[in-house]
């Protein structure tokens, strides 16, 4: 099997002072104290009394569920059912806070979707353990390779999607982990509502098996180092995350490739005061090492794993060997009890081109969002975004932040 290097990833991270057999104090607890959410609302509004809850012993869950509706690629609408759980998997002074997010979706016309997501933390952060599982049905537009296809050159794909991916790092030093995985992507019975083949409207050779399926099974080494403690709405701190992917034709795969996926975030801090004013940074770079890579697992706007790039962007629109992106999003509390906020976002994007993989054009989209607190005690809110790009525009609800 081939090796790739992680040597350059550990400049990122400050050196660190506590063995790994040493217990981390993370010193961010989530702070409750003069805080509200939409449960207290509900309990005054309805003169109920909430049980007590027992911080100190670590083991109670935090519920958060929104219904709604939501556009969808492809085009239509869809109920979306967003349901969030945070959890404590050990003291809380040495523990991050773990989640398990399961967003089911319909729209009445044979699309649905049953992604199920998880960061499990366990006690004083020995392990983290990642899942995303999912099995769609869609429809969904594809424009082909490069940063500068029309609006009008797109083909409108129709496949069935199973995705299974799985890691497990173990605490090296301090906040740094390293572990393996496994990934699988399969997709299934792809159709076009052209009679030409993807192929030949993508130029790209590896499209699919026979234009009909592509199946992609890899093992992963990944490289972490998380000093946020909640990732469902973060708290100062750092994100650094590196994934390398090898997949191999010995597990299964279509083509023997590799891909790496590089991902830096930063939040900052703006006030000391008790209203949040803070400035979120995220960027990353995802490529495809060698040729074999089916087109559908090729880098791609809003395919990152949280599917959270390219807000006011439809989910597809750029795709090339590389991707960077980059995004900033500045929040604040309206209110001192952290009740309501608002959130002002920008980001841009650019893939190499399917001529010469160079990055030649730069994609942008901008928006703006309210913030609604849904549970204080695992910091849930419910995000409501509005983006903007050139010749689209969306609006998005979801549970807890987007990075």
């Amino acid at each position: 099997m081939k090796k790739l290097l992680f040597v350059a990833i550990t400049c990122f991270c400050k050196p660190v002072l506590v063995k790994a057999q040493e217990v981390i104090r993370t010193n961010r607890q989530i702070d409750t104290v003069g805080k509200a959410d939409l449960l207290d609302v509900a309990s005054l509004l309805f003169e109920m009394k909430p049980k007590p809850v027992e911080e100190q012993k670590g083991k109670s869950v935090y519920f958060s569920v929104l219904p709604g509706a939501s556009s969808v690629p492809g085009g239509g609408t869809a109920l979306i059912t967003t349901t969030a759980a945070g959890f404590y998997l050990g003291p809380r002074s040495s523990t991050y806070i773990s989640n398990v997010t399961f967003t089911p979706y319909l729209n009445f016309s044979g699309r649905f979707g049953l992604p199920l997501r998880s960061t499990l933390w366990t006690r004083d952060n020995s392990w983290v353990i990642q899942g995303d599982t999912r099995f769609l049905v869609y429809p969904q537009y594809t424009w082909g390779l490069g940063g500068r296809q029309t609006e009008e050159n797109r083909i409108l794909l129709d496949y069935k999607y199973i995705r299974f991916h799985q890691r497990a790092l173990k605490r090296v030093t301090d906040f740094f982990f390293a572990g393996i995985g496994y990934d699988l992507d399969y997709h299934i019975d792809i159709q076009n509502e052209r009679t030409d083949k993807i192929s030949s409207f993508t130029g790209y050779r590896y499209g699919a098996a026979n234009d009909q399926h592509s199946f992609s099974s890899g093992v992963t080494a990944n490289f972490l180092y998380d000093t946020r403690n909640n990732a469902l709405n973060p708290l100062p701190g750092c994100y650094i995350n590196a994934i390398y992917r090898y997949n191999s034709k010995m597990l299964g795969s279509d083509d023997s490739w590799q891909s790496l996926y590089f991902d830096f975030r930063k939040y900052i801090n703006l006030s000391k005061e008790r209203r949040k004013k803070q400035l979120a940074l995220w960027g990353y770079y995802w490529t495809s090492i060698d040729s074999g890579t089916p087109y559908l697992d090729l880098p791609s706007i809003g395919w990152d794993p949280y599917n959270a790039s390219g807000r006011g962007m439809p989910q597809n629109r750029y795709r090339g060997h590389g991707l960077l992106y980059f995004e900033a999003e500045y929040r604040r509390d309206l209110l001192d009890n952290g009740l309501f906020g608002y959130v002002l976002f920008a980001n841009a994007s650019s893939v190499t081109e399917a001529a010469n993989r160079n990055f030649r054009y730069i994609n942008p989209a901008v928006g703006a969002g309210l913030r609604i607190k849904f549970n204080k005690r695992s910091d849930t809110n419910i995000a409501i975004d509005y983006g903007v790009s050139k010749s689209f525009k969306t609006l998005m609800i979801g549970l807890g932040e987007a990075f």
